[in-house]
Formats: structure tokens, sequence, C-alpha cells
């Protein structure tokens, strides 16, 4: 239902909306927040998007912060994007996204983050990593300490494709100005980014499908890699489990001397007992029964 483009007024569905969606029987396309939550649902560690929801600008006045940044902070899934939205607040986001426990890493090999359509912000990520291999490793060893809080790792738009910061700055401006103040909720993002579009003649269109088709090769590589290193744990699980089998039936394993076996654990002993005699004496007090 998700990709029916013919589907009559798709809700806009996050964690809040999800029960509402699915009870009247409706069509929604899931934000971030809700693709996250279905993902750490169903054992999807790792997916690809455009960018997150973020802090909205003049979140001052608006407390406007999406909840992309809150689902990342409570579900273990690694969401490959190139940064967030180009239209928020990318400091204000980041240090959001540290309080919420996120790990935040640039996909590349230094720690600019980008924004979105342009591939430098100014603003530095905590972390950078340079290969899918590393960053399959970092989810893994996340995974093993049931962290239970997402990853973020930010992949540049591809040179050909990234327009430059200034410009999109300034066109974004622009497009908040033009923004009904009275606007809020589920209609802001979709009106500024139309509007971005229009204000740069649909370039940063292309540019946004050129960046999200390839944050789906990055993830999918990632995915493959994390996938090679959890079959390899499960041989490496497999292999002890036949060492132990071994010990337990009297052999030894290679190289290894025979010991007896180890118990952890404890046990109870419940002791009940009958006194024969009918005085007991302690100290100068008799006890009659």
């Amino acid at each position: 239902m998700l990709g029916d483009t013919k589907a009559s007024n798709p809700v806009k569905t996050s964690r809040r909306d999800l029960g509402y969606v699915i009870s009247n029987q409706l069509n929604g396309g899931t934000t971030v927040c809700g693709t996250i939550l279905v993902a750490d649902q169903v054992g999807i560690p790792v997916f690809a998007t455009g960018g997150i929801g973020g802090v909205h600008r003049g979140v001052e006045k608006t407390f406007d912060i999406s909840a992309d940044l809150v689902e990342l902070g409570k579900c273990g899934v690694a969401v490959i994007s190139s940064g967030v939205k180009s239209i928020l607040d990318i400091p204000k986001t980041l240090e959001y996204l540290e309080t919420q426990g996120v790990f935040v890493a640039t996909f590349g090999d230094n720690n600019e983050f980008p924004a979105f359509y342009s591939r430098k912000s100014g603003t530095k990520s905590p972390y950078f990593v340079d290969s899918a291999e590393k960053a399959a490793q970092i989810i893994k060893s996340a995974m093993d300490m049931s962290l239970k809080s997402g990853m973020l790792f930010a992949v540049p738009i591809p040179e050909e494709h990234a327009l430059p910061y200034e410009m999109m700055d300034k066109v974004i401006e622009q497009a908040l100005k033009s923004m009904d103040p009275l606007m809020e909720g589920k209609q802001v993002t979709p009106y500024l980014l139309s509007q971005v579009a229009k204000l740069t003649g649909g370039k940063s269109l292309e540019s946004n499908i050129a960046l999200i088709k390839n944050n789906a090769m990055v993830a999918a590589d990632i995915a493959v890699e994390l996938a090679k290193l959890r079959q390899s744990g499960r041989r490496e699980v497999s292999n002890m489990d036949k060492s132990v089998a071994r010990r337990l039936e009297g052999g030894a394993v290679e190289g290894q001397p025979k010991g007896g076996p180890v118990i952890i654990g404890g046990s109870n002993l419940d002791c009940n007992a009958m006194l024969a005699a009918k005085n007991i004496e302690v100290s100068d007090t008799a006890l009659l029964d």
C-alpha cells in the first residue's frame, strides 16, 4: 500500500499515527520515525532514507522537533541518510541526538556533517567511518551490548549532484519567509521542500533522487557486511557449543588438559528437625513443652 501511487489521501504516518491508520484501514506513508519502529519490531537492523527529520529553525518559538530523533534514541536501528533535511537546524539537531544517546558518524574520510543537498554544512560529526566494514562492526558491537539506541550514518551526496551550501541556505531562508506563520505540524516540511524545489528550478529534486540512490547503495553494502559478521558470530557460538559437548563426553579439546567439571550456580537444601527431649535448658532458663 505504501507504494500505491493511486491511493487517495495517504496519511503521513509516525509512531503516534500507526494505530489510527491501521484501525481505520487508511493508506499511510511512514516517516523515518514510523519506519524505525517497524524495522525494529521485525528485526531489520539497517535502512536507508534521504534525510531524517530534526530540530526546525526557529525552534525557540515553535518547539518543532521531529519524532525521528526521539525514535532513534529508542530503537537499535542504523539509519543511512544524507544527514538531516536541509530546512532544519543542523547544530541543534546533532545536540538533540547526543541527548538521546544516538551514535552519529559521517560516512567518508572526514567528519564534516553533510547538509543534504550539499556535501558540507560547517558542522562536524562526532566520528567518521570510511568503509562499510567498519560501519557494520560498530552496528554489530552495539547489538552485542544491547544498547537499544539507534545510529545515524550521514552520507554526503555524490560530488556531481551536490548543490552549493551558501546558495541552498539562501533558498531555504526565502522559503521560510514565504511560509504562512500559522502553518504547523505535518504541513511544514512538505511545504518547505516544495518551495525549495520551485526556487531551484527542480535542481533540488534531482539532487534528492541522486542522494537517495547513493544512500541505498551504501546501506546495502553495510547490511551485507553486517550479515557476514552476524553469520561468523553464529559459527563461533556453534563451535563453542561443540567444544562444550566434547568436554561433557569426557573428551578434551586438543592442546588442553582434561579437567573435572566446573559447576557455577547454587542449590537450596531444606532441613527439618524434631526435638526428642521435652525439657531444654538454655543458660538458667528452662523451656517446657
